[in-house]
Order: structure tokens, then sequence, then C-alpha cells
């Protein structure tokens, strides 16, 4: 099939495109957010063709599209204005939602719940998480979920260094959400690593916390995924302090390299770290306390790191994500085809 998408989460769609189909993906002058192309950071196939609306617009008229994935509200007005193809009309399209709500979360109505080619069943939901199923109000449309998938980046974990890492986009702008006061609590207590787009932020609400997390603030890093991947195996053990997130594809390649998993017991944590792969709590004094006890005995953090790596590649495996998002697609495809469009 030949895809077309916007790069909007540059984990998942590394994954996603890793399958068998051809993807398109816009490409605008200064690689806004409606037109980053291809990553520069991350590792794609050839397969991925990045294209200008105008290039994007002739390939729908001589070549076509299979499927249109969705994964922001605006995506559909941008298709229609560059192309003048709607979706779920001219061309099959899911749209994937990545997030859980916001705001008064039980009660939040997904924002193209009430849109006719939502609301009428053309365009399906697609969720990350059965928990992001469960707490958007989709109204009458269409839902399914396919979870995470996880290129293996093989058992790197050394644990070499006695330092608890974590990954977190902007921690100062998603203070709370992004569990940035319970990071700095841990860092408090033991010696910490941080990484991510602007950690840098971070350093001045470090520094007045005492040596250990004045330490930290030494260690704020953002690096492109390979070179976080070797940087995080070194680590003793990884946490992931988000109150409120879908489900981190950090915290999932981290466990993947093979680190032991702190964390807070909070929307899909308890399904991806089992008892057996770290540990979950919602008191940070419980999460240093074992943060420390990893510190000092580190065939106990490997122990759990080694568990943590095996439920990913069992729970969150790349061939199972990328067959199910086939099958999906051509069901669209064909559903679409009964259809006199």
């Amino acid at each position: 099939m030949r895809i077309l998408l916007w790069h909007v989460h540059g984990s998942w769609t590394t994954a996603f495109v890793q399958g068998e189909h051809e993807y398109l993906v816009p490409v605008l002058p200064g690689r806004p957010a409606d037109g980053r192309g291809r990553a520069r950071t991350w590792d794609w196939p050839d397969s991925v063709r990045e294209l200008g609306p105008g290039e994007l617009r002739r390939v729908l008229d001589t070549e076509g599209v299979d499927a249109v994935l969705l994964q922001r509200p605006h995506e559909a007005a941008l298709l229609h204005e560059w192309t003048g193809r709607r979706a779920g009309y001219d061309v099959p399209a899911v749209y994937l939602e990545h997030d859980a709500p916001g705001g008064p979360a039980a009660a939040t109505r997904h924002p193209l719940a009430d849109v006719g080619v939502v609301a009428d069943g053309r365009v399906p939901i697609v969720h990350v998480t059965q928990f992001n199923a469960l707490m958007w109000d989709t109204g009458p449309a269409r839902t399914a979920v396919i979870e995470h998938g996880v290129p293996d980046p093989g058992h790197r974990y050394t644990g070499e260094r006695e330092r608890v890492a974590a990954v977190v986009n902007e921690p100062v702008r998603r203070w709370r959400a992004a569990g940035t006061d319970v990071l700095l609590h841990v860092a408090h207590e033991v010696p910490a690593e941080v990484y991510g787009m602007g950690t840098d932020l971070l350093a001045e609400h470090l520094s007045p916390l005492g040596p250990t997390a004045a330490g930290t603030a030494g260690r704020l890093y953002d690096l492109p995924q390979p070179e976080l991947h070797s940087r995080l195996a070194g680590a003793r053990a990884y946490l992931h302090p988000y109150r409120w997130t879908s489900l981190g594809l950090a915290l999932l390649e981290a466990m993947a390299l093979g680190l032991p998993v702190l964390a807070l017991p909070v929307t899909a944590a308890y399904a991806a770290v089992p008892p057996e792969a770290g540990v979950l709590s919602a008191d940070p004094d419980e999460l240093a306390a074992v943060a420390r006890r990893w510190l000092a005995d580190p065939a106990e953090a490997a122990t759990y790191g080694k568990a943590a790596r095996e439920h990913v590649l069992n729970h969150y495996s790349l061939d199972v994500f990328l067959n199910r998002w086939t099958t999906l697609l051509t069901q669209e495809v064909s559903r679409e085809d009964r259809h006199d469009l």
C-alpha cells in the first residue's frame, strides 16, 4: 500500500514505517510541525518519501494513495487544501489518537467524535492503549486499539553508571503532567541524568535542592535517538515520572535495552511494567528508596532489567504492531471499495 501520514511523533513513526508499504510524508520549507518531512534523528527506510504539497497533489493525481493516517484534528483540512481530497470520502482514512484526554478526563469528548466523517463510521479512531480507549468519549465513532510496537535495539544494558536516567521532553512546561516534581524529588535523593527536549530549563530548579540534584543539573541532555539509547544503557535504572501520559515510548525503549523501571502506577503503566520488570509506586520516597537499593545492588537491577526487556519483546512486538496496522488499513481500503464515493 501507499500510505500518507504526517511526521508527528518520531518514535511511533519510526516503528510504523518499518512495514512493507510505501509511506508519503509531507514536507514544508523550514520543516515546521505540518511539514517535518523525513526524520533527521531517527533511522527511516528508503520507503519513506517526503513530498511538498504540490508534489503530493501530483502523486495523488497520477499514482494514487491507498490510505491516509490522520493524527491531529486539522490534518483532514490540510489534506483537502493541499490535494482536493476529502479524508474518508475520496481516500480511505484512519485517525490515530496518541494521547489520553486532558482536563476532566472521564468526560472529555474526542475532538473528532461528532465530525461527520467520523460520526458516520467512515473514519475510525485508533488508540495506542486500552486506557486511552477507555477514557476518551468517542460517541458513535468506530474505534480500535493498536498498541505500540518497538524496534528491538538489542540487549545493551550495562548499568555501569550509578545513576537513574529519565527521558522527559519539555519538563518545565509540562511540569505536573510530566511528573517533573517527582523527578526532582528522586534526583534530590540519588544521582540522576535527564534526557529530552527543553531539559536545559530544568537546571535552575535542580541547583537549589542540594549537591545530588545539583550534580543532575550538569547531566541534562538532548540527544538523537541512537546516541540516546547508547547513553541510557549505561544508567543503572530508568525513571518514568509521568502522572498523565498515554504511554511513553521512551519507557518501552528503555525496557527493551534492558533497564529496570521505576514509575508511577497511573494510566497504562500497570500493563507496561509488570512486577518482575520494575516497581510502580505513588510514593516518590519509595521510588527513591528502590533506586538507592538498585544503585547498591547492580545484580538485582539487572534481573529486573532482563525481565523488562522480555516483557517488551513479548507484548510490544514490532511484527505484531505492523501486522495489525496492515490488517486495519487493508480492511479500510476494502471497506471504501464497497461504497460509491
